[in-house]
């Protein structure tokens, strides 16, 4: 039968995966000892194992060249796309945040506030919903240096310890929503291979409780 084909999102979130495997007794051997491969073989668990950035493994997944995938619910929340979001892995844990010099210098004056981000469609939805008139600029590196050079008002993050905000001088005014590390599945592969997405979901869930 051919291997259930999942998608991991390289770097921390690949290794608490390979972690979780490894706690159902799979033998992870050629993860951790990948080279430059990108596709990977768990052979007691029928599973081929793809490397690939968090945007990509919704490409891969939602296109249906991998049945499954591990990805943060930051991703999915800026993308989107049609899969099925199946299980909080409970790893990954933190936060999009919205943080800046203070809460008066966001939510005080009329013109219309400028937010940097890399996550424009989580931000524009925030603000939206709260009915402010917000201005997004998309930033690809240091989001923290926005408010500092006078380019934004408040920016749209992910927060872990806060701590690279605290050396900035900048503070969270208000969480956005809590992310952690998910599983989605292919819309077509649910149904083709039911059995073995469930199964393999109930021992995920079941060491997960175990912890």
């Amino acid at each position: 039968m051919n291997p259930i084909r999942i998608a991991l999102t390289k770097g921390r979130l690949e290794k608490d995966t390979v972690a979780l495997f490894e706690r159902l007794g799979y033998d992870c051997t050629e993860l951790h000892h990948k080279g430059r491969k990108l596709i990977l073989r768990i052979p007691d668990a029928n599973l081929e194992v793809v490397l690939a950035k968090a945007a990509d493994v919704i490409t891969y997944v939602e296109h249906g060249v991998c049945d499954m995938g591990v990805v943060g619910k930051d991703t999915i929340m800026e993308y989107g796309g049609s899969f099925f979001e199946l299980t909080d892995l409970g790893f990954g844990k933190c936060k999009f945040a919205v943080a800046g010099k203070s809460a008066e210098d966001l939510y005080t004056g009329y013109r219309a506030k400028t937010i940097a981000t890399k996550y424009p469609n989580v931000s524009r939805r925030f603000f939206e919903a709260k009915g402010m008139d917000v201005d997004i600029v998309k930033i690809e590196g240091s989001v923290e240096l926005a408010p500092l050079i006078g380019l934004a008002d408040a920016i749209v993050d992910i927060v872990e310890t806060g701590t690279t905000l605290k050396e900035n001088g900048l503070k969270v005014i208000e969480d956005v929503a809590a992310v952690s590390a998910r599983v989605i599945v292919n819309s077509a592969s649910i149904k083709l291979r039911k059995n073995e997405i469930e199964t393999l979901l109930e021992k995920i869930e079941n060491v997960g409780k175990d912890q």
